[in-house]
């Protein structure tokens, strides 16, 4: 039975993953921030399945300490000031989590355990200015907002304690996955939101940013099986992990609006103050290496993910209308 450490497990993409290696049968531990409230509503259904430990990737000692408590095989480092805007009023935060934070990790594993699998978080916002379309493993990064370069930093440290000190330590370049368990600051969830909202009478309209803006869209449950795969390989490496398809968040909404049977048009406004001091207008990924090597390919189309995301918040609207 192998042991996996899992950061940010409260988030989107650790509650998918600890389910995932759950049912492989894993000991799964999940480091968390000890905050005055507890942010474990993602993991409610598995929190008796997991062990959690108080940990801080800006904090080196908590790391060590984690790492000698649980004794992984593999980590997934998942945790990050992952919300791209806020990055922008929070630079030097999200540098210290995201970046910093990820080469705490690494020299913590080289210090505890190098022979420590660990898969890293990497981001298609690396691309920003895409310089290329589609974006591959080999495409030239130009990020555009502090939270792009922190993932960038995080990135090329990953690849140099690999070639320097021989750590087994992968990164996945995943493009923008998304679900149900998406923060409600996310463009997609607060589209999928507030259609809810607007279908039952509790909001009028909805303010957006960019309209045009495209973006290559996945379901996080099936992005996170390649995250194991990446550690299961007899080599580490770097993986695009993607769709190959762009919407944009156009097309998101209308495709939201019209399975509860409305028109995008009558409720939607683009609001100037929602855009990026620097936009990123395209983003697309070619996973064909993921596939090829690791045998990976998306499961959920397009139109799938969106309605399942809009069905998920109408029933969770209906019935905390209901209790009213």
């Amino acid at each position: 039975m192998k042991t996996a450490l899992i950061t940010g497990i409260t988030g989107q993409d650790g509650s998918y993953l600890a389910e995932l290696l759950l049912k492989k049968g894993y000991t799964v531990y999940g480091m968390h921030r000890r905050t005055s409230t507890e942010p474990f509503e993602r993991i409610a259904h598995i929190k008796d399945q997991i062990h959690l430990v108080g940990g801080d990737l800006t904090d080196m000692g908590s790391l060590l300490s984690v790492l000698k408590e649980a004794k992984p095989e593999e980590v997934y480092n998942l945790a990050a000031q992952s919300f791209v805007p806020a990055s922008f009023s929070q630079p030097t935060l999200t540098a210290n989590v995201t970046g910093l934070g990820a080469l705490n990790m690494l020299e913590a594993i080289r210090q505890v355990d190098p022979s420590i699998k660990l898969y890293q978080a990497s981001s298609s916002e690396m691309y920003g200015k895409a310089q290329e379309t589609p974006q591959t493993e080999k495409t030239m990064f130009y990020p555009r907002s502090p939270y792009g370069f922190s993932k960038l930093f995080a990135y090329w440290a990953t690849r140099n304690y690999r070639e320097s000190y021989g750590i087994f330590a992968s990164n996945g370049i995943l493009f923008n996955h998304e679900s149900p368990r998406r923060g409600l600051q996310f463009v997609t969830r607060k589209i999928s939101d507030s259609v809810a909202k607007i279908k039952l009478g509790l909001q009028k309209e909805l303010v957006l940013g960019n309209l045009d803006a495209k973006r290559d869209w996945g379901f996080a449950g099936d992005y996170v099986e390649a995250m194991w795969l990446m550690l299961q390989q007899k080599e580490p490496d770097d993986f695009v992990i993607a769709t190959g398809e762009t919407h944009s968040v156009r097309e998101f909404c209308e495709v939201a609006f019209k399975h509860v049977g409305l028109n995008y048009k009558d409720y939607v406004v683009s609001d100037p103050k929602f855009f990026r001091p620097a936009e990123v207008e395209l983003l697309q990924g070619d996973a064909s290496k993921a596939s090829e090597l690791l045998g990976w390919k998306p499961r959920t189309p397009f139109k799938e993910l969106v309605k399942m995301m809009v069905d998920a918040d109408m029933e969770r609207h209906s019935l905390l209308r209901s209790k009213l």
